[in-house]
């Protein structure tokens, strides 16, 4: 499932230009003063669907999971998953969350910490992204049967989610996990 490739299937896109540190709303969008930046562009020419994005810059954030947690139980309430309506709508949303928790801890075990958490969705697939510097290549693992802590947060992800991969921009130092849930129905 998995995979390191350059255009995911299912890919939104990247965020609109600007959309980034200090950048405004686009299109009506509020941006939560002091919790990342809100944007929505057309998907494209062939799609008359928007994107959503929500964007929180994590750099030299205290208590770096809760806050991405909380950022994303928010865009959640924001897009109407929560409060969620029914059992399958409200797993759907934990299930966000805890793909949210294991990138960012990854991010933060693994690659001296994460940059940034993106987050887009449109009516069918939610999009989770964390950016960061480091160079190694997260790899799902088989949980251990001796009961040792640690391991599976990749693993947890792959069983998650719809796909999930890693992109990396040639000459630039770093990548940016991401992993696709499907919206609840």
């Amino acid at each position: 499932m998995g995979t390191t490739r350059q255009h995911p299937p299912g890919d939104p896109g990247r965020e609109p230009e600007g959309a980034g540190v200090g950048a405004r709303a686009v299109a009506g969008t509020r941006a939560d003063a002091g919790a990342g930046v809100s944007s929505v562009e057309p998907a494209g020419p062939a799609e008359s669907v928007e994107r959503q994005w929500r964007t929180l810059p994590l750099r030299q954030v205290s208590g770096i999971v809760p806050t991405a947690r909380d950022f994303a139980r928010q865009a959640l309430h924001d897009w109407g998953w929560l409060p969620a309506s029914t059992a399958d709508r409200r797993a759907a949303a934990e299930d966000v969350l805890l793909v949210v928790s294991e990138l960012v801890t990854n991010a933060c075990l693994h690659a001296d910490g994460p940059d940034e958490l993106r987050i887009a969705r449109t009516p069918k697939v939610l999009r989770v992204e964390v950016a960061d510097g480091g160079a190694g290549q997260p790899a799902p693992r088989t949980p251990h049967r001796a009961g040792r802590p640690g391991g599976h947060g990749m693993f947890i992800v792959q069983r998650l989610c719809l796909d999930w991969g890693v992109v990396r921009v040639p000459g630039e130092p770093g990548k940016t996990v991401w992993a696709e849930l499907a919206a609840p129905a």
